[in-house]
């Protein structure tokens, strides 16, 4: 221990930097953490929109028109801020936004967790993931 408050004081700068790198990693963790939490898997999609779930598709018009899951809403992102006050009768339901890798679709649902929808959920690995586990799409609008 004598050696180690030796060596902290000799190199207070990397000291810093270490404290600095494992803080960061830390906060990457439970960052991480949570996002996964309020993820589902394409077959948890499955078995929620069975039970009349609401999936809400954030991409592009057009990019919605190319392929999308069957029986998902399109709702453009920017609209995700007033989603509270138009998906009013949602709130309690599970809600599961996706996008093309998840990355949106996690903040999206951070914002409607912000708004009072406590079972909001976002597709992990988005529709690349649906597509890797050779799920079904639907085309056009």
């Amino acid at each position: 221990m004598d050696r180690f408050l030796q060596y902290a004081s000799n190199h207070p700068g990397l000291v810093g930097l270490a404290a600095l790198a494992a803080l960061l990693v830390i906060v990457y963790e439970l960052r991480e953490r949570s996002s996964s939490a309020a993820s589902v898997s394409p077959q948890e999609l499955i078995r929620l929109q069975n039970q009349g779930a609401l999936i809400l598709d954030i991409r592009k018009p057009d990019v919605y028109a190319t392929g999308h899951i069957v029986g998902a809403r399109h709702l453009p992102s920017d609209q995700i801020l007033t989603a509270g006050d138009t998906l009013k009768k949602y709130k309690e339901k599970p809600v599961i936004v996706y996008c093309d890798t998840g990355s949106l679709a996690a903040a999206a649902v951070r914002q409607l967790q912000g708004q009072g929808f406590t079972k909001a959920f976002n597709l992990r690995g988005g529709l690349a993931g649906w597509r890797t586990d050779n799920l079904p799409l639907a085309k056009g609008a």
